[in-house]
């Protein structure tokens, strides 16, 4: 793990109220896996007082790239930062995605703000050889859909879902994954109750499923046990941490 003080590239918005920041941390840019996240803290600031977890979006250069939801006092920080602009950051941390790059066909399911690991993946898979890699992404509305265009320039075959029909079909993304029966393994990372219904289809239709979860975390690296997660075992369950056992689980281990 690396603990570092970066510069802010750039900080623009993507959609409403989500933004893209590109951080110069080349050290991590070397090393970081899709699927692990990062640690970021505004220096000087105590409130909040401890780090918040982000995904890695993308990897561009020597820069590393986070897609974040504006919604408490450190992404409205965040929100509020330019070029020039430092932050401190540590990672990389958790497990990462698994390597797919030997499969035909790799099916990605994102909710909300759930597409922000995924990017930086596809781009992965593609160059290792998987033949297609399909996102389906469901939001509440158009106007929260956030890199469509670059999951699209990357060769992501995108399919969309809003709540209210004003993008893609109406009803919510695991209704179209239901519908269209794509080609497994499946990767989702959504809200928690998303991850219950693709779980549910995957098992329903004998489909390989792993589940990025969006746990809360107050350290990052297994310390405060906070982001603990419930997974079977063979004498019944136990608690692993989700930020180092996980984030990226494979969807039989989870308890419901």
């Amino acid at each position: 793990m690396l603990q570092l003080t970066v510069r802010v590239i750039e900080n623009v918005p993507l959609a409403e109220r989500t933004w893209r920041i590109r951080l110069d941390a080349e050290p991590i840019a070397r090393c970081i896996r899709p699927g692990q996240f990062l640690m970021l803290k505004v220096p000087g600031t105590t409130d909040p007082l401890l780090g918040r977890p982000f995904a890695l979006y993308d990897i561009v250069g020597d820069a590393i790239d986070i897609v974040y939801l504006v919604v408490g006092k450190m992404t409205t920080l965040l929100a509020s930062l330019r070029q020039g602009g430092i932050l401190e950051v540590w990672g990389p941390l958790g497990n990462g995605f698994p390597d797919f790059g030997n499969r035909e066909h790799v099916t990605l399911i994102a909710g909300g703000i759930g597409q922000t690991p995924f990017l930086a993946y596809a781009r992965a898979l593609l160059k290792a050889g998987t033949k297609r890699v399909a996102l389906y992404y469901g939001i509440r509305t158009a106007n929260l859909a956030a890199g469509v265009s670059d999951f699209e320039e990357a060769g992501v075959a995108v399919t969309l879902a809003s709540d209210d029909g004003t993008l893609g079909e109406k009803g919510f993304v695991t209704d179209l994954v239901n519908r269209d029966r794509p080609s497994g393994p499946w990767i989702a990372c959504g809200p928690e109750p998303m991850l219950h219904a693709v779980r549910r289809l995957a098992s329903e239709q004998s489909v390989e499923c792993f589940v990025s979860l969006e746990t809360p975390m107050a350290c990052g690296f297994g310390i405060c046990f906070s982001c603990v997660t419930r997974v079977k075992t063979a004498d019944g369950w136990d608690y692993k941490r989700t930020c180092i056992d996980g984030p990226v689980f494979n969807s039989l281990e989870l308890l419901d």
